[in-house]
C-alpha cells in the first residue's frame, strides 16, 4: 500500500532558562518590553506532523511519500528521514523561505515564550497531489495532516476530484480554520478521520454535524483517548474501544499522536483488522511518549513483539510481528 503524507515539516529549537520570566518583568514598563535570556540548554528536534507520521511509517517498513515544502536548510533532515525509510522526492525546496521552525524558551516554573515561523510551509498549497500519484505509480491513500490551512483544503479537494482515498487529520489546525465550511470540506468523504476527544467535539461544533451524520460521511472515525487508549467508530456498528498499553513511562508527549497514526495506518496497509491497527497505534504512541522528541524512538522487533503480547495477547502479537521489518 502506497501512502502519501502531507502536512507540516519543521524543526523545534527548545531552550531552557534557569530563572523565572516573571522576575524580569517590571509592572509599569510592560508597554516597552525588551528582554534577553541567557539560556543553559538548546535541544534541536526534528518534527512537524507530516514528517513525524512519515518517520513512523518508515521505520515500520512502509516507504511513505512525504509531501510538503521546506527550505535549503532541510538537507540534514532529509538524510535523516531517508535513512529511516521515508521517500522525500516529493518534498519541494523553497527558493525564498527556510523550513518551518518553532523556537521556544522554558523557564524554571515551566512558563514558555515561543514563536512559530511557518516559512516554506506557506507554499504547500502549490504542490499538486494528482501529478505526484502519476509519477510514483499511484497512491493508495493520502493522509491530510495539520499544516498550512489553505493547503489542507486544496489537497483534500484534489483527492476528492481525482478519486484518491484520503485520511483527514486536521488536529491542531482546527482552531485556525475559521470557516466552518472548510471544516466540512476537510471531513466529508474521508476514508479515515483522526482526532482526540477535544478535536472530535470541535469538528462536530464547527461542522454542524452530529456524530451520526459524520459517521455517514466518513469510512472510519478514530478517536484517541490518551491513557484510555483509542475508540473506533463506523456507521451501523458498535464502537470498539482499544485500551492503551499499560505501564507507560511518559517522558515527552510531543509526537505521540503522530506515532499513533503511523502505527494505525501501517496495520491498515498490511490488511490487518481495525482493532489490530489501533493496538499497533497505541504501541507506537507509547514509544514516542517514552522518548525525548517525536522521532527519537527505536523500534526493535523482539521487544516490540513482547510488549505487544503483554498488552494485547500472544495471538494479536503474532498477527502483527509477521509484518515488522527485521
Amino acid at each position: 500500500m502506497r501512502i502519501a503524507v502531507t502536512g507540516s515539516i519543521a524543526t523545534d529549537h527548545l531552550m531552557t532558562f534557569p530563572g523565572k520570566f516573571t522576575d524580569q518583568l517590571i509592572a509599569d514598563k510592560l508597554d516597552k518590553v525588551s528582554l534577553s535570556f541567557l539560556v543553559d540548554e538548546l535541544a534541536i528536534r526534528r518534527g512537524g506532523v507530516a514528517a513525524n507520521i512519515a518517520f513512523g511509517l518508515g521505520v515500520l517498513g512502509l516507504r511513505p511519500l512525504l509531501v510538503g515544502a521546506v527550505g535549503a536548510d532541510f538537507e540534514e533532515y532529509r538524510h535523516w528521514l531517508e535513512a529511516h525509510g521515508v521517500r522525500t522526492d516529493a518534498v519541494r525546496e523553497s527558493l525564498l523561505r527556510h523550513t518551518a521552525r518553532f523556537v521556544c524558551t522554558t523557564d524554571a516554573d515551566g512558563n514558555q515564550i515561543g514563536s512559530f515561523y511557518a516559512g516554506a510551509m506557506a507554499e504547500d498549497a502549490e504542490i499538486k497531489i494528482a501529478p505526484l500519484a502519476a509519477q510514483h505509480g499511484g497512491i493508495d491513500l493520502v493522509l491530510i495532516g495539520a499544516g498550512d490551512p489553505g493547503a489542507m483544503v486544496v489537497h483534500t479537494a484534489e483527492c476528492r476530484e481525482s478519486g484518491l482515498k484520503f485520511a483527514a487529520d486536521p488536529s491542531q489546525q482546527l482552531a485556525r480554520i475559521l470557516d466552518d465550511e472548510q471544516v466540512r470540506a476537510l471531513v466529508d468523504g474521508a476514508d479515515y478521520l483522526f482526532g482526540n476527544e477535544y478535536e472530535e467535539a470541535l469538528i462536530e461544533r464547527k461542522s454542524g454535524w452530529g456524530s451520526a451524520e459524520i459517521l455517514a460521511r466518513v469510512g472510519v472515525r478514530i478517536t484517541t483517548l490518551g491513557s484510555a487508549g483509542a475508540r473506533i467508530d463506523r456507521q451501523g456498528q458498535p464502537p470498539v474501544t482499544v485500551p492503551a498499553v499499560p505501564d507507560a513511562k511518559p517522558v515527552d508527549p510531543t509526537g505521540s499522536g503522530d506515532a499513533f497514526r503511523s502505527g494505525f495506518l501501517a496495520a491498515v496497509a498490511w490488511g490487518l483488522s481495525l482493532e489490530r491497527a489501533a493496538q499497533l497505534g497505541n504501541l507506537m504512541a507509547v514509544h514516542a511518549l517514552e522518548s525525548t522528541g517525536p522521532q527519537e524512538y527505536n523500534l526493535k522487533p523482539g521487544p516490540l513483539a513482547e510488549r505487544f503480547a503483554s498488552a494485547y495477547g500472544d495471538a494479536a502479537a503474532a498477527e502483527v510481528v509477521t509484518y515488522l521489518p527485521a
